[in-house]
């Protein structure tokens, strides 16, 4: 059962999100009808204060909360459980909300045969296309290992030991399927605030970023900070796809699965 602390610091976050300005005890009351006195309320906004999930910017001024606060809050409520998504609403629900989606088609594509062309090169024949590289006994040994798993999961394999030129020719080719990004303008205000890196911007803007996550959470690690990263396996028009969602922490999320979900 949760207890007053954990509720009241939960009640604050929502009215944070819903109103995106610091609450105070009596508003907070207000808003959701809450039983304690103000003073009550107060006191734990301070306990929350030096356990660092709220922040007072000025001794007059309300609360609001802090990353980890919002952090904790979200990884405790999204829930991954969507499936098919409404591709319209989508794209109208993340100009309004003013986040990023990254989309890109999931192949289903595995490596199926591995052929040695007089040891100077090798053929490697996925389902839908086939790439030459240059023969290497320990790459050709290793690559028969992973005789019928998928395309993503041998680029993710080939960058992590070093293959790069097989990671690189893999990488045009997954380039080449399905990929669309919604709201660009959202990530690319993201990109020049922070001043991120170009290696980093080219991730996301070419898609090869979707390569390298799985479904999940992602926070500093992959966003800076105040932002999320949410990643989906799911479907759009009963096609497969993988689908990142980049926005600010404050944004009502739960909101943004109601509307998109089909």
């Amino acid at each position: 059962m949760i207890n007053k602390k954990e509720f009241l610091l939960q009640s604050i976050i929502q009215a944070y999100i819903e109103n995106l300005e610091p609450i105070g005890s009596s508003q907070l009351k207000s808003m959701y009808d809450i039983a304690y006195s103000p003073a009550t309320i107060r006191g734990y906004f301070k306990k929350l204060g030096e356990e660092g999930y709220l922040v007072q910017e000025h001794i007059s001024s309300g609360r609001i909360p802090t990353y980890e606060a919002l952090k904790e809050y979200w990884s405790k409520r999204l829930s991954f459980s969507i499936e098919n998504i409404d591709f319209e609403m989508l794209k109208r629900v993340s100009k309004q909300m003013g986040v990023s989606i990254f989309i890109k088609q999931n192949s289903k594509n595995v490596l199926q045969n591995i052929f040695n062309i007089e040891y100077k090169y090798m053929i490697l024949e996925f389902g839908d296309f086939s790439i030459s590289i240059k023969y290497n006994s320990a790459l050709h040994k290793f690559l028969n290992d992973m005789i019928g798993l998928e395309l993503d999961h041998i680029i993710n394999i080939s960058k992590q030991v070093g293959a790069f030129e097989l990671y690189k020719e893999l990488s045009n080719k997954i380039s080449n399927n399905s990929f669309e990004i919604l709201n660009i303008k959202n990530y690319l205000k993201i990109a020049v605030e922070y001043n991120l890196s170009e290696d980093n911007i080219n991730e996301f803007l070419k898609g090869n970023v979707l390569e390298h996550i799985n479904q999940g959470i992602y926070y500093e690690e992959l966003v800076p900070a105040g932002y999320i990263g949410i990643c989906h396996d799911c479907k759009v028009n009963n096609e497969d796809i993988k689908m990142l969602v980049v926005g600010e922490l404050s944004k009502d999320y739960e909101y943004f699965y109601e509307r998109i979900a089909s």
